[in-house]
């Protein structure tokens, strides 16, 4: 291929294994700025709960549903969501977790989610399920990536499962015959789905055209992750557009200039 003449050995691996398998896991690349947000998600989480902050954040996210029953679990979740969104350096720490990797996956000029999503998921809990899905059916662009980013060690079914593109791709071809419902759906592509294994200092970068979701958590701690989509800002949209879904984060100078010039008038003045 052309473009491997232009790119790095690094980058090229990235790219074929993006390729390949559709997700890659990746080392945080500002740990120091990941701690912050767990820690900043621990001490919003205290606070509604009317506890001290923790000293150990990690331990007390990972045992909140000793703390909070599933009846209060959303307005724990959106009392998180707005505080760390509320941050002004939030969205920041939260893309340089990724810069490198995104850059090489999706392009340097790069449009963001406006809001990064969080998740809770107790143990034994299902009321928190996201049903197996593929984005672009409901609206997002294929040019994305969805970034992944969990705030406690992931694994089983305390993670997210994706369908490998192969077995992605042969589900589709018989799509019509897989199911009516979700679950039928999930039960027909089970046998395989892969769960990622992704600790905290962890993340993953995934294309959103192929299946995926969770299931109850079977382990014995609370799950938190956060994601949140990115795409190259000059790439095809779907229905969440520019300014309402997105807004740039990278421009280069080059485009700020080329955005902001017109042709000089020819004639009378």
């Amino acid at each position: 291929m052309t473009e491997a003449l232009f790119l790095t050995a690094g980058e090229t691996a990235l790219s074929e294994r993006f390729l390949k398998d559709g997700h890659v896991i990746v080392a945080a690349e500002a740990p120091a700025e990941l701690a912050r947000i767990r820690d900043r998600a621990a001490a919003i989480a205290a606070a509604h709960l009317g506890l001290p902050v923790p000293e150990d954040a990690g331990g007390f996210l990972d045992r909140i549903h000793d703390r909070v029953e599933v009846s209060r679990l959303n307005d724990l979740r959106l009392a998180v969501f707005d505080g760390l969104n509320a941050e002004p350096w939030f969205r920041s720490a939260y893309f340089m977790q990724a810069r490198r990797s995104l850059e090489i996956l999706v392009g340097n000029e790069l449009a963001m989610q406006l809001r990064v999503n969080l998740s809770i998921q107790l143990p034994g809990d299902d009321s928190s399920l996201l049903p197996v899905h593929s984005d672009v059916w409901n609206g997002d662009s294929a040019y994305e990536v969805v970034f992944w980013l969990p705030l406690v060690d992931c694994r089983r079914s305390k993670s997210m499962y994706l369908l490998p593109p192969d077995a992605n791709a042969r589900a589709e071809t018989r799509f019509a015959r897989l199911g009516r419902s979700s679950e039928e759906l999930f039960r027909a592509v089970e046998a395989d789905v892969v769960f990622l294994d992704v600790p905290f200092g962890s993340l993953v970068i995934f294309t959103p055209t192929l299946m995926h979701g969770n299931r109850i958590n079977r382990e014995p701690d609370t799950r938190w992750s956060m994601n949140c989509r990115f795409k190259s800002v000059f790439s095809p949209y779907a229905d969440k557009r520019l300014g309402e879904f997105f807004e740039p984060i990278t421009l280069r100078a080059a485009t700020r200039i080329g955005a902001g010039y017109g042709l000089p008038r020819i004639g009378r003045e």
